[in-house]
């Protein structure tokens, strides 16, 4: 009987992971570095003849080459920066094949571009090898926890944010920031539009000053250590330390904000009184009864109408609490 049950067990773990491997199977890393490697079959001519055979003047691509001259990637290697060397072939693979069969097409000359590496047709795990061949080495630490990140596992391809052509930035600025994080990141994009929400439509807080895309030791991506240490960058009046915190709350900002947008004022999850008394009994205690008539009228104010700094504070609130003397009740 134990038998059975433990061979249901390993059936319904692997009929309900099965999906993972269905729609997007896992290639083997040799199928991937057959797709990176181009013809074996061409010659590397160097950018110059690319240049000069397709994408010179009265091209349509010429837009596309000037704004690679103008970019990082173009930059040879040298003693301070130690770039590698970076040329049309680094990506599209060894061009000569394309260069012996250039036509004429309506006018205008054609590489055989057939002969070169697809990068649009390419899997995001092979796009990435391209990229990872030179920035393994250029991008360390910033590349240091790619593998295996959420973004990784997700299937994300460099170049899904990268826009290498579209001009000589090869990152992505601020002002598109947003946006480009928004086309995946569809619930967030629910949270900002809230009326109590970062300033995020207004360029003066991206998803970059909170998260690394490129992988972190923290959850949810975070570029520091915790969530309180991330928000009391720029919130450095709640960081503390105070004599009376509020321990579970200077824990971790989660358990009563949501970081990216909320309904309620304040990005909080819940509206006061509700909030706080979720974990407290509000006025009653052995002092006081917690629905006398004028307990009752608190109720239905704001908890911190009377109890201003509850994040924490430095400054005893005497005798008046419901806590034995001398233990801060964070009042005003």
């Amino acid at each position: 009987m134990i038998k059975i049950s433990y061979l249901l067990v390993l059936f319904l773990i692997f009929h309900s992971c099965s999906y993972l491997t269905e729609s997007k199977p896992l290639l083997k890393q040799s199928e991937i570095e057959k797709m990176v490697a181009g013809r074996i079959d061409a010659e590397y001519i160097g950018t110059d003849n690319c240049l000069k055979n397709c994408h010179d003047k009265g091209n349509e691509h010429k837009k596309l080459a000037d704004y690679f001259k103008k970019s990082v990637h173009a930059e040879q290697v040298d003693r301070e920066t130690h770039l590698p060397l970076v040329n049309c072939e680094t990506c599209h693979g060894p061009g000569s094949l394309a260069i012996e069969n250039i036509k004429v097409v309506n006018g205008k000359k054609q590489c055989d571009f057939e002969s070169l590496i697809n990068l649009k047709k390419l899997p995001s795990e092979a796009k990435n090898i391209i990229c990872l061949k030179c920035h393994t080495k250029a991008s360390t630490p910033n590349l240091a926890m790619w593998r295996g990140s959420s973004h990784d596992l997700a299937g994300v391809a460099c170049s899904d944010c990268h826009r290498l052509h579209t001009s000589p930035l090869q990152k992505v600025s601020h002002d598109e920031q947003i946006n480009l994080c928004l086309n995946c990141h569809k619930r967030i994009k629910a949270e900002i539009s809230n009326l109590s929400r970062h300033p995020f439509y207004e360029k003066k807080v991206v998803c970059t000053d909170c998260h690394d895309p490129h992988g972190s030791m923290t959850s949810n991506l975070l570029k520091d250590e915790s969530v309180r240490e991330t928000c009391s960058k720029c919130h450095t009046e709640k960081g503390g330390p105070y004599i009376f915190e509020h321990a579970d709350l200077m824990e971790d900002c989660n358990n009563c904000h949501v970081p990216h947008g909320s309904g309620n004022d304040n990005l909080l999850k819940v509206r006061e009184p509700i909030l706080c008394l979720r974990c407290h009994e509000g006025h009653h205690s052995f002092r006081s009864q917690a629905l006398t008539n004028q307990n009752k009228l608190k109720f239905y104010n704001r908890c911190t109408d009377c109890h201003l700094s509850i994040h924490g504070t430095d400054t005893p609130s005497g005798s008046t609490t419901t806590l034995p003397k001398r233990q801060g009740h964070m009042l005003r």
